[in-house]
């Protein structure tokens, strides 16, 4: 057995779990006494409204690991620091004296860009740095191409992430086991308030339960339909998703835990465990992508696809404020901008009709649609953020086709045929019949009138004609039309 560490510093970021931590359990193992940090990094903080959703997930969130950890070993807990992390980390690494800081992997352009810093000032008193993968099954080169190059492809991808897929990938960290190392936290001062550091209250979508104990309430409800998730995902009126995004991107649930489960009983036959295994797939493919194509973070993944025109100037600005708000006309694409606004949730089918819409109805770059998911979703995660923007816009790699343009119309008369999921957040549509719920303007002034609906003052008329503004799309992406690539 290695000789272990005196004093180890373990550094929370998006991993607020205890259960099946990667950097938890290896520092329990290498290090006599374990402190345990989580860092309010100002320089993330600085950029966020004051009432941002996810600053309560993170501080509710907070609360429940401080108690875990203190009841996986009396005394321990979770030291909270608010301050700049490439600065606060080395400096509490001095101050407990410890040997070595160990965390997670965090493959985010910026966080790799603070984790060199933070080791390079470690360094300066010989204390070391280690991460380890604990955020997707497979990553960066894990799963690679037979000429040992990254996939451009999910399906060739999923395939050879299930071929390379076994026990030892999806085994659970037994980090109880080991906690006996946890230390006393001698300058822990509890987790802040809000108004502590700054923020307001901000009401969460009641269904996104906080922490990793609400985390595993929800995956147990999940597993009981998971065998219907095939027949059920699209529709955004019943609950099909599994609702865990928000809780794999803070790591309140263990990406091995969820993965285990889907692969078990996708073996035993189930598809609905097949094609949410799948969903899993996909977020592991968008992780890899970013680290091997960075670029991709602030441009197109396809080059080419950066010599778009995209609408500009006041008008396009007046209706991206629209798109916004959930004013544009259409009740499905409305319907779902607000149940962002709102809770800061959006289903996944509607996360596509939406950018969808604002890139091929509207004409506007899918980096403005992107930018403003990045502020509103509580669960964004950067790569799988970006890669679906790319994906609707069609620069991505393995993306729709350019001239594959969503109809909101149909898209709403196939998902939600009686209007149900329009009308919980536009209720004044509720008395329109549900085949009017998704194209009011196709009403007649008599059946306008009968409901007490008057378009343009109790709810817009639609900002642009689909068939005319698919027409337009058509003419803007001819620029790449002749010099697009298939993804290689």
């Amino acid at each position: 057995m290695m000789n272990r560490l005196d004093r180890v510093l373990l550094w929370f970021r998006r991993d607020l779990r205890v259960e099946d931590q990667a950097a938890l359990y290896h520092a329990c193992r290498a290090g006599k006494a374990v402190f345990c940090v989580f860092v309010l990094d100002q320089d993330i903080l600085a950029a966020l409204p004051r009432s941002d959703r996810r600053v309560v997930f993170i501080l509710e969130s907070l609360r429940v690991l401080d108690a875990q950890l203190r009841e996986l070993c009396p005394g321990a807990g979770l030291i909270v620091r608010h301050g700049s992390a490439s600065e606060e980390v080395p400096k509490l690494a001095a101050e407990l004296g410890v040997q070595a800081v160990f965390c997670n992997h965090d493959d985010e352009p910026a966080a790799l860009a603070r984790d060199a810093l933070v080791a390079q000032r470690l360094a300066s008193f010989a204390c070391g740095f280690e991460t380890f993968k604990d955020h997707v099954i497979f990553e960066r080169s894990e799963v690679l191409t037979a000429q040992g190059k990254p996939y451009g492809v999910f399906t060739p991808y999923k395939n050879a992430w299930l071929r390379k897929l076994n026990d030892f990938y999806l085994r659970a960290y037994p980090v109880a086991r080991h906690a006996a190392a946890l230390a006393a936290t001698p300058l822990a001062k509890g987790v802040p308030t809000l108004a502590e550091i700054g923020f307001e209250p901000a009401e969460l979508n009641p269904i996104l339960m906080r922490g990793s104990l609400g985390a595993a309430d929800l995956f147990d409800e999940f597993l009981e339909r998971i065998e219907r998730y095939d027949r059920s995902r699209d529709f955004p009126a019943i609950k099909g998703p599994s609702y865990l995004s928000v809780h794999l991107r803070f790591g309140t649930i263990s990406i091995r835990q969820l993965a285990r489960a889907a692969w078990a009983r996708m073996q035993a036959g189930e598809k609905g465990a097949e094609i949410w295994l799948a969903e899993l797939i996909w977020r592991d493919f968008y992780h890899q992508l970013m680290h091997h194509h960075p670029h991709a973070m602030h441009a197109a993944f396809r080059a080419e696809y950066d010599a778009i025109a995209w609408e500009a100037g006041p008008n396009a600005d007046s209706r991206f404020a629209a798109w916004c708000e959930g004013r544009t006309g259409y009740p499905l694409v409305d319907a779902a901008m607000l149940q962002l606004n709102q809770t800061g949730y959006m289903h996944n089918r509607l996360r596509m009709v939406t950018a969808s819409f604002l890139i091929k109805d509207l004409g506007i770059s899918w980096q403005r649609g992107e930018a403003y998911f990045a502020e509103q979703l509580l669960d964004f995660d950067l790569a799988a953020n970006n890669g679906g923007w790319q994906w609707a816009a069609s620069s991505g790699c393995d993306a729709q086709p350019w001239f594959r343009i969503f109809n909101p119309v149909t898209q709403s008369e196939k998902f939600d045929a009686e209007g149900r999921f329009i009308t919980r957040y536009l209720p004044q549509l509720t008395k329109l019949p549900a085949k009017l719920r998704h194209a009011p303007w196709t009403a007649k002034p008599l059946e306008l009138q009968a409901c007490g609906l008057v378009l343009g003052r109790d709810y817009p008329a639609p900002i642009v004609d689909h068939a005319e503004a698919r027409e337009q799309t058509l003419a803007r992406y001819a620029v790449v039309k002749s010099r697009a690539l298939p993804p290689g």
